[in-house]
């Protein structure tokens, strides 16, 4: 956090710092899980599920039988938001970063193999289905503890 960055002051004594697309996406890399945002039945539904970067892009593993892998292959293109963040509560730190892209199944067989061995689901099912999102907004906050 330079000081060209803007912040903005709350009233706990805490700022507000507006990360760059570098820092947002370095911190989201360093997280094992996020959540992602996107379209059932013209609502917005959330399903938590664990990530990796690969080339400014978010790489998620899925169910071909999900609600989420059925909307992505039903619509090309579909727009999703994908959110993560590290928040300390008790010193209420830490940063919130969301990266919004189009959807994509990934179809590449030796993509699929790679992200298949790199990125290892955390629950006892079969994850059949690979997604990229790309990473067309990125946008980020830290909070600062002033004092």
């Amino acid at each position: 956090m330079g000081p060209s960055e803007p912040a903005i002051t709350v009233r706990t004594g805490h700022s507000v710092v507006e990360l760059d697309r570098e820092q947002a996406l370095a911190l989201l890399a360093g997280v094992p899980f996020g959540r992602v945002v996107y379209t059932r039945d013209a609502l917005p539904a959330i399903r938590p599920v664990n990530h990796l970067l690969d080339d400014g892009r978010v790489i998620v593993r899925t169910r071909l039988a999900s609600q989420f892998s059925t909307a992505v292959q039903r619509r090309a293109g579909i727009v999703v938001a994908y959110e993560a963040d590290d928040i300390d509560l008790d010193r209420r730190t830490g940063w919130s970063v969301v990266v919004t892209g189009i959807a994509r199944p990934v179809t590449d067989t030796a993509r699929l193999a790679r992200y298949q061995q790199l990125l290892q689901p955390w629950i006892d099912a079969p994850m059949d289905g690979v997604i990229e999102i790309e990473a067309t907004i990125v946008s980020g906050i830290r909070l600062v503890d002033d004092l």
